[in-house]
């Protein structure tokens, strides 16, 4: 049996592979190392993942692909995992957007994005990253994310740039205030996921041409400041994975035709793709 897991900052999926390929899923919160410390970590994974293992703990190998998993705090992650779990092989803590990579390109060159609660991209040679714009964060960057649509969203929407209807729809369907709002942003553990968990909102109203050019203008965002960077960005094919890329893929579609990417893979989640690629 091995173990994988990609982990963003909203989930983690867990999967439980055998040798024959076959996979038992498991859902936890997400672990982020960037805003966990190695005891939360550990308590994490004793309170919602080992309930939901019935007993499995021993493994051949484990892979955890995870959001905020830097070279730096990998091994917080690594202690934490192997405190609670007996690996007898390899056991590899890495950055999501190796996970994805693994999952969309498999053993060939392209380019791999996640477009989730957070957003990031690489060149990938089949083999390993060779090239990473550093996604910066929400603050700074995470451009086309859900938490950075979900700050557009709320910006615009406190500073009066909303259609009065758009407005008085979104605090009925939050039943959030300003100062609920500013509370959660600034004062709350996790604003990313805070913000993250307002986006459904556009989806919901792309009718309305203002909500629909922000969240397109936040695509062609990521690319530009993204994936453009990348050599011979033009050659490569383009694929994505995560929440946001997968719901809004039309409007990443018009994106992306507006500034000449060939769009691959759009995939909700890396699992599958990992599933395929480590059995």
């Amino acid at each position: 049996m091995i173990l994988l897991a990609d982990s963003g900052s909203t989930k983690t999926e867990w999967a439980v592979v055998d040798n024959g390929g076959q996979a038992r899923r498991i859902l936890t919160k997400g672990i982020n190392p960037v805003y966990q410390t190695e005891e939360e970590i550990t308590q994490a994974i004793t309170a919602e993942l080992l309930p939901q293992l019935d007993g499995q703990t021993v493994f051949e190998a484990l892979h955890f692909y995870g959001s905020g998993c830097l070279p730096h705090n990998t091994p917080v992650v690594a202690r934490a995992l192997t405190a609670r779990l007996h690996v007898r092989g390899t056991v590899e803590v890495t950055t999501d957007i190796l996970g994805a990579a693994r999952s969309l390109c498999g053993r060939e060159r392209g380019i791999a994005c996640i477009l989730g609660t957070g957003s990031n991209s690489c060149l990938y040679d089949g083999e390993s990253i060779v090239e990473n714009v550093s996604p910066l964060g929400f603050i700074l960057g995470d451009e086309g994310s859900g938490a950075s649509l979900g700050k557009q969203l709320v910006g615009d929407l406190l500073k009066n740039q909303l259609a009065d209807g758009l407005k008085a729809a979104f605090f009925e369907e939050f039943r959030l205030t300003p100062a609920d709002i500013i509370e959660r942003v600034y004062r709350r553990p996790f604003p990313n996921r805070f913000l993250a968990s307002l986006s459904p909102f556009l989806a919901g109203h792309l009718d309305d041409e203002g909500i629909r050019q922000l969240a397109r203008d936040s695509f062609k965002a990521f690319i530009c400041r993204n994936v453009m960077q990348y050599t011979g960005y033009r050659e490569c094919t383009v694929h994505f994975t995560g929440s946001i890329a997968y719901h809004y893929r039309e409007l990443l579609q018009e994106a992306a035709s507006e500034t000449g990417l060939h769009i691959g893979r759009v995939t909700q989640s890396p699992m599958e793709g990992l599933i395929r690629y480590h059995s």
